[in-house]
């Protein structure tokens, strides 16, 4: 079983090590004001109603969210990019908790706004047997009140990473989900939300276990949002 916040914690140290103090600052600053933006408090939540969607996965072939409920409990995970070192090692993770979260009766789709050329690099590198779907444009993530615009102060950063956002994601708009999971019943109902504006924060996978054990029933994992 992946322990995923272990996995990120030794991330952070070994980023503060060797990113300049001052982009360290940037971001946590640019973190700051996304949170004062309010936007976990306008995504969707426990007991709202998931919106429909079509959209192509990997591979190019279609899925559409109540087809993908006809057949079972459905857990969305919506990341940033296969550019975003957190977005790995929760996808990682999750690849690895693959086998008891569909135990649990449960199906998982990972979304993204890449591009599905992007998508499909993303699926492969590392061997996920999951859908990754290509949200092109943030349509599916605006539904969900995911949707965000990159801070200006962090563009010029994120390109002397070589992190070319427009490029992952075929347009100039610079905009992205904040992290977040969902787990869908059959009737289209959120029964469990996770949603957090620091995108270093990540759903651990054994909560989202408890979630579709039912230990958690109707309302979102504590303190996690």
């Amino acid at each position: 079983m992946s322990n995923l916040f272990q996995t990120i914690a030794e991330y952070d140290a070994a980023k503060a090590k060797r990113v300049p103090a001052d982009v360290l600052q940037t971001m946590a600053a640019t973190t700051r004001q996304l949170e004062t933006m309010g936007i976990t408090d306008r995504s969707l939540k426990t007991g709202d109603r998931a919106p429909d969607f079509l959209l192509p996965n990997h591979l190019g072939r279609p899925r559409r969210l109540t087809e993908l409920l006809a057949d079972s409990v459905v857990v969305l995970s919506f990341y940033r990019g296969g550019w975003c070192p957190y977005c790995n090692m929760e996808l990682h993770a999750l690849q690895q908790s693959l086998p008891e979260i569909r135990a649990s009766g449960a199906e998982l789709v990972a979304i993204s706004p890449e591009l599905p050329d992007k998508t499909l690099d993303t699926q492969a590198r590392h061997a996920l047997e999951f859908d990754v779907l290509s949200d092109r444009g943030n349509r599916v993530s605006e539904a969900f009140g995911l949707a965000f615009e990159l801070p200006e102060q962090l563009r010029p950063i994120y390109n002397s990473l070589g992190i070319d956002i427009p490029a992952y994601n075929g347009d100039t708009s610079f905009t992205l989900p904040v992290p977040a999971t969902y787990v869908v019943d059959s009737d289209g109902i959120i029964r469990f939300h996770f949603v957090n504006a620091d995108y270093t924060r990540r759903l651990e996978p054994d909560e989202l276990l408890r979630a579709l054990r039912g230990q958690w029933p109707m309302h979102a994992s504590p303190g996690l949002t």
